[in-house]
């Protein structure tokens, strides 16, 4: 199927990454999606005349790296869980093909918008807080929790197709072959049947997006990479809040 992906890919309109980022979108509104990826081909050939694929150095399915950093007592799970609307993620995002990585804390408020603020930094993961000395201080102004006692709770790799809309008014990724790995059980899970489908916008307006979907009868579903691994990867963990949408995607 990746064959047939890349074809249609192929035949999209380009958007280069300098193009892009003038869409950057840093403080959004988010709505995310879960389908089978076997739905992906569909997908894609419905957006094909409204929508523009990222390009970066001739790639169009990009390779990117995780790291979340949590708490001993895993506060930051721990808010989403408890359905806490000011909530908070620490993670280092890494772009493999560019070799680039970023210090991220991501802030959603009770109004769902999601505010993302980020540093460079010259390392993809971290062993203990300690590697990232010459970035403490930007934890210690940016992070809810005691910067100190941060550590590695759980990484996940995954490939990204990004596009935008013709008017340019909303950004879409699509993100499949997700593999989670759990720092303290030290527990693997791969879910390659499925594709998260997250659409980011200044604003609720109206998209051409939604349309596809709505037509292709996929419905949003809620969906945290950091909350969902860590219910994957460990069996002790409480996750009431994410039983259902765990078994709905199991089904998928």
């Amino acid at each position: 199927m990746l064959a047939k992906i890349t074809a249609i890919l192929e035949k999209m309109d380009p958007i280069t990454l300098d193009e892009m980022k003038s869409i950057r979108l840093m403080d959004r509104i988010d709505s995310k999606f879960v389908a089978p990826v076997a739905l992906l081909p569909q997908l894609l050939e419905e957006m094909k005349p409204y929508f523009k694929v990222q390009i970066n150095n001739g790639t169009r399915i990009a390779p990117y790296t995780t790291q979340y950093l949590d708490t001993p007592q895993m506060d930051m799970f721990t808010m989403h869980q408890n359905g806490k609307l000011n909530r908070q993620k620490i993670r280092i995002r890494s772009y493999v093909d560019s070799k680039i990585s970023f210090l991220e804390v991501k802030n959603k408020n009770n109004k769902g918008r999601t505010k993302k603020i980020r540093v460079p930094i010259d390392i993809s993961h971290v062993d203990s807080i300690n590697d990232l000395e010459a970035n403490i201080e930007f934890l210690k102004e940016h992070s809810l929790f005691e910067s100190l006692k941060l550590e590695p709770s759980l990484a996940n790799t995954f490939s990204r197709i990004t596009l935008v809309n013709n008017r340019k008014t909303e950004r879409i990724t699509i993100d499949i072959n997700l593999v989670f790995f759990n720092y303290r059980t030290g527990k693997k899970k791969e879910l390659e049947q499925i594709m998260i489908l997250e659409l980011k916008q200044d604003g609720w307006q109206r998209s051409d997006f939604r349309d596809i979907l709505m037509k292709l009868r996929i419905k949003k579903t809620s969906f945290s990479k950091y909350c969902m691994g860590l219910v994957y990867t460990n069996p002790h963990i409480k996750y009431n809040r994410f039983k259902a949408r765990w078994q709905r995607i199991n089904k998928l």
